[in-house]
């Protein structure tokens, strides 16, 4: 069988690229041999972000009695009641996924796993495949650190961790990035005992100093973290036994959130060059550089692990295997822990920056005594936005505060479009709202920044009146 395009995997990229290509040419195919609905709808971004908000009302209690509301004491978490909810919602998702696939699965899907025999050539189960062109859109598998290869009956990951009907006492949480610190924080917040375990004192890949030591104070003030890694472990009769710098711990299970490794081995992925990590691609046009006509999207290019990234790298995917080829301008970099306050980055981050050599300054502003954090109850968190010195252009923002996913949102639109920090300041801000901090770490950036500004925030108008 000869087809003009075939993608490799049925998930964010690969159905991005699937909606360019069916654009052009209805002679191409979808080959995935997994359970379709795709990472983020199936065990990602949807359903932890359902666990966290049963998590986070339920964790609003303590602030109730402060408020006058009284009662809260008797409230109490039904654990497999909240997996189900989480489940019923995570279903809701995958069948609007799946439901988008219906008018051309009959036509253009073939289920098995995909193998390269050769740069044009894929075998699936007994059938044999070439093509034109092929996009590889695998995804990625969670890896395991190998200290708990032996006791893989207590470690659980996200590929399986919300098909569990009860979620036990203790937990161990391995890995404080995103997922862990999202999970970890869940878990904690639904009255579970929770360890979060990591090599090094960082969360969420803060590379600004100043971020990570306030994120990690805080959120250690709130849960038990610990950066110093684990030492050894041991398999007992009640639980499992895992030693840290300063003390043992007894878990019923381990959370593994250590990573997400591109799934190149499933592809036979050492026939275009995989064999030790990632072959070689054009970002800004996703062909491999040894293979041209093979292009690679999501998790496979091992870069951001994230839907919005993943679909952007399918769409360019799919339209450059159909069409004349073409680079893109990636857009600007946003990344969001949705953990309480959310943690997140909006353009370059503080060591990019400084490993460029770029001349820059900082606007900061604490979201302590911030009047819309106070009235929320939530004054917790720190801002730290960078600006071009001289210039003023604003670069990128690292952050922890609440409701930051939307600062950090505003902050990449203003990035993407070049503004500087007067234009910024020049437009509306409402009071009392939470972007009020943002105003105050603008005004920071504007004073040492060095910038002429004008006299007022408000632009003088051209001509008089």
């Amino acid at each position: 069988m000869k087809y003009d395009v075939v993608i490799i995997g049925a998930g964010s990229g690969g159905l991005s690229a699937r909606r360019e290509v069916a654009k052009k040419t209805q002679n191409y195919l979808v080959v995935d041999g997994g359970t379709l609905g795709t990472t983020c709808a199936r065990v990602g971004c949807m359903p932890s972000k359902v666990l966290i908000q049963a998590a986070e009302d339920f964790h609003r209690r303590e602030k109730f009695l402060e408020q006058g509301i009284h009662g809260a004491e008797k409230l109490s978490v039904n654990t497999s009641e909240v997996m189900k909810h989480v489940r019923k919602l995570r279903d809701r998702f995958v069948r609007g996924v799946t439901g988008d696939m219906q008018s051309w699965m009959d036509t253009n899907f073939l289920e098995g796993y995909a193998r390269f025999k050769d740069p044009h050539t894929l075998v699936v189960g007994d059938k044999v495949i070439s093509a034109d062109k092929i996009i590889v859109a695998t995804g990625s598998k969670p890896s395991y650190p190998p200290q708990f290869e032996n006791f893989k009956e207590f470690c659980i990951d996200t590929d399986s961790f919300f098909e569990m009907e009860e979620l036990p006492k203790r937990w161990a949480v391995l890995g404080l990035g995103v997922i862990g610190i999202e999970l970890g924080q869940s878990l904690h917040r639904l009255g579970l005992e929770v360890t979060g375990i990591a090599r090094r004192r960082n969360i969420s890949g803060i590379t600004d100093p100043e971020v990570n030591e306030y994120v990690s104070r805080k959120l250690s003030e709130e849960m038990d973290l610990n950066f110093d890694g684990v030492k050894s472990v041991r398999k007992t009769d009640s639980g499992l036994v895992i030693t840290l710098n300063d003390r043992e711990i007894e878990v019923d299970k381990v959370l593994v959130t250590t990573g997400r490794k591109p799934c190149w081995e499933s592809v036979n992925g050492q026939v275009l060059g995989a064999t030790d990590g990632i072959p070689k691609f054009n970002p800004h046009t996703f062909q491999l550089v040894e293979f041209p006509h093979i292009f690679i999207a999501g998790d496979n290019t091992g870069d951001f692990q994230i839907l919005h990234e993943a679909s952007d790298e399918g769409k360019i995917a799919g339209y450059n295997s159909v069409n004349a080829i073409q680079s893109f301008k990636r857009r600007t970099p946003l990344m969001i822990t949705f953990c309480d306050p959310n943690i997140a980055f909006a353009g370059k981050n503080f060591e990019q920056l400084k490993s460029e050599g770029v001349d820059f300054k900082i606007g900061q502003v604490s979201f302590e005594g911030q009047g819309r954090s106070i009235v929320k109850l939530k004054e917790k968190g720190i801002l730290r936005i960078y600006g071009e010195n001289k210039t003023g252009k604003i670069l990128g923002a690292e952050m922890m505060g609440p409701s930051c996913e939307h600062i950090a949102h505003l902050l990449s639109w203003v990035i993407e479009q070049e503004l500087t920090v007067d234009k910024v300041l020049s437009f509306p801000f409402y009071h009392p709202v939470i972007e009020e901090g943002l105003r105050t770490a603008l005004r920071d950036l504007r004073s040492n920044s060095g910038v002429q500004s004008p006299p007022l925030e408000i632009f003088a108008l051209k001509e008089e009146l």
